[in-house]
This record gives C-alpha cells, sequence and structure tokens, in this order.
C-alpha cells in the first residue's frame, strides 16, 4: 500500500512575468525523481492544491502566506542567499525562517535557519528523460559557444573577454525557457557558465539541464566556487587566469571534444536518488503534521475573482466556467445560486459561499462574455457585503478591442452602469443596490486616459443600502409589493 501523499509543485508567477517559466527545469527534475519513488506528482503554475502537499518553486517572487493555513506547503529554495547573493525581499526571508524548506546548497541555509541539519538539501543531476536521439556530434553542431541566463556587468565583461580571443558567444535576444530553448542548447558545441553574483555560487541547475541535454560545460571558478562533488570532472573549469589561453588554444580541439564527451559519460553516472528519498520522507512527515491540524471548517473566502486562466489570483478565490482554466471552483455565477453555497474544491477544499460575506469580486475582462449579465450582477451583490466593491475591467464600445474576441457579446460605455446603480428596481432589487464609485478611461496599455483615447473601462462599484426614499420608489415600480405577512395574533 502506497503511504506517500499526493505531491503537487507549484510555480510562483506573477501575471504575465516569462521568467518565473525558468522553474520548470527543477519542477520537472523533482517529479521526476519522487516518481522514481513512487509518489503522484502534478505541477501547475500558482494554483495550490488542498488535498496534496505542495513544493512552491519561486516563491519569492511573491506568496501569500495565509495559503499555508490551509495548504500544506513546503518552499524550494533556489536562490542564492548570502553575502555577495541576491537582494531579496525581507518578507521572503522571514517565510523561509518559519516554514518547510528544501535547499540545493547548504551555503544558502545559515541566511535563514539556525538549525542548518534540519534542511533537506538536494542535487540537480543528470536527467535521462532529457537526452534526445539521435544526438549531433559536439564537431558538427553550427553553434559554437551559448550563453544562457541573465546578463549584468560582471557576465558581461567575462564573455567580452571570451569573444576577444576570436570566439563567438551566441545570446539569446528574447527570453526563451523549457524545450524552446533546450533546441539551442542541443546544438551548441558548449555551454559557457559565468557568476552573476560575487557569492559565485554555482548555477547547478542550469548546468546540470545542459549536461543531461548532451552539450558540454565551460565554466568560471573563484575561490568562492564550491560545486556539488558530481560535477568535479564533468564540468571544464575555468580559473581567471587561464580564460584567454584556453579559448585561444584548447577550444574546439579533438582533445577538447574527447574530454568532453567522457565528461558527459561521467555525468550520466551520478544519481541523487537518495538525498530526493530522505526530501520525499521529510514531505511525507510535514503533511501529516499539517493535515491533522489545518482549519476544518469551510473557507469563506473574503476576495473572489472572476475569472482564472493567465488571471489567476492566488489567495483569491477563482471562479470560472471553463475547467480547461484551472479555477479553484467550477461556477456559473449568472445560473440561479442558492446561499450558502457548500463546494468540495480539490485546490481550495471545502469553501463556502454566503450572502454577505465577500469583501471584493474582481472581474477583468470577463463581462462581455457573460449571456445573463443582470443575473451575474444580482448574484455579486448578494455576496458582496455592505461597503463590498466590485472592480471591473472591460473594453469601452468605441474602441477596436471592444470587438476583436469572438466571444464578446456586447460592448459596454459609461451608461451601462446606470440598471445596477439608479435603476436598481428595474432588477428586482430592493434593499441594496450598487454605487458607481470610480470610473477611468485606460488605454491599450491599460494606462488612464482620456475618454476620447480609450480602449477599456475601469469600474469599481461599492454596494449599498438603499435609501427609503429609493425603497418606495422602487415599491412604486416594481410588480411585488414586498409586505410582511402579518401573522394573526
Amino acid at each position: 500500500m502506497n503511504t506517500l501523499p499526493e505531491v503537487h509543485l507549484c510555480i510562483v508567477q506573477p501575471s504575465s512575468y516569462v521568467h518565473s517559466l525558468g522553474f520548470i527545469d527543477q519542477a520537472r527534475y523533482f517529479r521526476y525523481q519522487f516518481r522514481r519513488l513512487g509518489a503522484r506528482v502534478s505541477i501547475a503554475k500558482n494554483r495550490l492544491r488542498h488535498d496534496a502537499v505542495n513544493l512552491i518553486f519561486g516563491a519569492h517572487l511573491g506568496f501569500d502566506v495565509t495559503q499555508t493555513q490551509r495548504h500544506a506547503c513546503v518552499f524550494v529554495q533556489l536562490e542564492q542567499i548570502g553575502r555577495g547573493g541576491a537582494n531579496l525581499r525581507p518578507d521572503y526571508l522571514k517565510l523561509l525562517q518559519q516554514a518547510a524548506v528544501i535547499d540545493y546548497d547548504a551555503d544558502n541555509v545559515p541566511a535563514y535557519s539556525g538549525t542548518p541539519q534540519d534542511v533537506p538539501l538536494v542535487a540537480f543531476q543528470h536527467a535521462p528523460y532529457l537526452k534526445l536521439e539521435p544526438v549531433i556530434p559536439l564537431e558538427e553542431r553550427p553553434i559554437d559557444l551559448l550563453f544562457i541566463g541573465s546578463m549584468n556587468d560582471r557576465r558581461r565583461a567575462w564573455l567580452d573577454r571570451v569573444e576577444a580571443c576570436g570566439r563567438s558567444v551566441a545570446v539569446f535576444d528574447a527570453a526563451l525557457y523549457a524545450e524552446e530553448r533546450d533546441d539551442f542548447i542541443r546544438q551548441a558545441k558548449a555551454v559557457v557558465n559565468c557568476h552573476f553574483y560575487e557569492s559565485a555560487r554555482f548555477e547547478q541547475a542550469r548546468v546540470a539541464q545542459c549536461l543531461s541535454l548532451g552539450t558540454p560545460v565551460i565554466s568560471e571558478r573563484t575561490e568562492q566556487t564550491r560545486p556539488h562533488a558530481a560535477f568535479e570532472d564533468c564540468v571544464l573549469w575555468l580559473q581567471d587566469h587561464q580564460l584567454e589561453r584556453f579559448f585561444r588554444e584548447d577550444f574546439a580541439t579533438p582533445a577538447f571534444y574527447e574530454y568532453a564527451r567522457a565528461a558527459l559519460q561521467r555525468f550520466e553516472a551520478a544519481d541523487p536518488i537518495e538525498a530526493y528519498a530522505d526530501a520525499l520522507a521529510f514531505v511525507a512527515g510535514y503533511a501529516r503534521v499539517h493535515h491533522q491540524h489545518r482549519p476544518t471548517e469551510p473557507w469563506r473566502p473574503e476576495r473572489v475573482n472572476l475569472g482564472s486562466g493567465r488571471d489567476y489570483k492566488t489567495g483569491w478565490l477563482n471562479i470560472d466556467i471553463l475547467d480547461r482554466a484551472m479555477p479553484d471552483v467550477v461556477l456559473d455565477l449568472s445560473a440561479p445560486l442558492q446561499m450558502p453555497l457548500r463546494i468540495d474544491s480539490a485546490r481550495a477544499g471545502p469553501v463556502e459561499l454566503a450572502e454577505d460575506s465577500v469583501a471584493l469580486i474582481y472581474a477583468n475582462n470577463v463581462l462581455e462574455h457573460v449571456p445573463d449579465l443582470a443575473s451575474l450582477m444580482g448574484n455579486c451583490l448578494r455576496l458582496l457585503r455592505v461597503g463590498g466593491e466590485f472592480q471591473i475591467e472591460v473594453p469601452y464600445e468605441r474602441a477596436l478591442s471592444a470587438w476583436q474576441d469572438p466571444t464578446h457579446v456586447r460592448a459596454m460605455n459609461e451608461n451601462s452602469w446606470i440598471y445596477y446603480t439608479a435603476w436598481f428596481w428595474y432588477l428586482g432589487w430592493f434593499e441594496h443596490r450598487f454605487d458607481l464609485v470610480q470610473l477611468v478611461w485606460l488605454d491599450s496599455q491599460l494606462q488612464a486616459c482620456n475618454q476620447s483615447e480609450a480602449a477599456f473601462m475601469r469600474v469599481t462599484l461599492r454596494k449599498i443600502v438603499t435609501t427609503p426614499r429609493e425603497r418606495t420608489t422602487a415599491r412604486t415600480m416594481q410588480a411585488e409589493l414586498r409586505l410582511p405577512d402579518d401573522d394573526l395574533v
């Protein structure tokens, strides 16, 4: 019987931030090793799973720590921390101090833990699933040298020295990750690696990826560079004084190719399975304890996002009508809704939606798609507490963006909100209505602009209690008298 927990790997990606795709390599490697050990593993961006233990990649980019109350979360720490390392936000270091963490380098751990022996360490080494056949012989590859990674002055100076030796170093002119990047790595005679920070922490994950793809790595080595033992005789190391001589005399010679092929074969022999077995045991133990003590009552979210897909908001309840958008809950808010509504969600756990309970609802380019908009607005009014806000972005009807999407069923203008505010009684509303708090015109770059230049509108509606005069108007205009039952005494 498999007693291992379900494992979910979550890559943190701020909205449209392409560089979060850089964590795909590490997440795939964790998935590979944990599957070897018998675990069932899933991967997603930003989404957590209530029914699994979640390993978080990229939490330094922003993570809603309240999610750790209802979700078992272990943080995979992949940044260079400490003197001369990355300039990280204090809230990230505070998170590491309080959370369960797995790291890849022992030199990082003292920066956030007083008990380094309690932090599991894993290495990124050979990934057999990356090797494709047939492999292009090194001598026949069209790219001499390839550099991948973020550029700064330190790296630029190192590469300039290489090119001054008469060698050409290819650098991407746009961000590429995963298979789109790996295809170029397979075409390079070698990848050159130099350190981003003065701390000179070895770029283990990147180098392991290249070696697993069958491409040699030539790497800078300083006094501070302390690579994992598996890389010692698998990387061609260059100290500062060796750079010019190597690239002028040794690179791309028969001796270089012979050494490189032998180094790649040696790397394939490395297997960190024991470290991953220890990490999985740590993860399983943490999950058991967390699941025993987490809240059992349903989550009553105070922030609701109508939409999912790329607009998914962490820490919110994300609702969508499409399962392929991977929302927390698949629900049509324009359909009749009995409240309180209890939902069992694999991602969010047990959820309860009740009237007058939500502080904020957000809808980014959603309302123009909804066939029965009046019903959706009515359900949102019911969900919001008095004073709660409905923040909306929609295309402006006079802009080309209003009809560019074939799924649009309406266009919006400044008068589109009257029925939800001044003429609320038309919709059968009585005790509450929306008040238009703000309307801002936005250009195609979502910057505030004049109406004549607008492509979108940003609208904020607030739920308010109707006045006696407004209720009198509603009682006058509506078919229903809304009288109390007047029970007999």
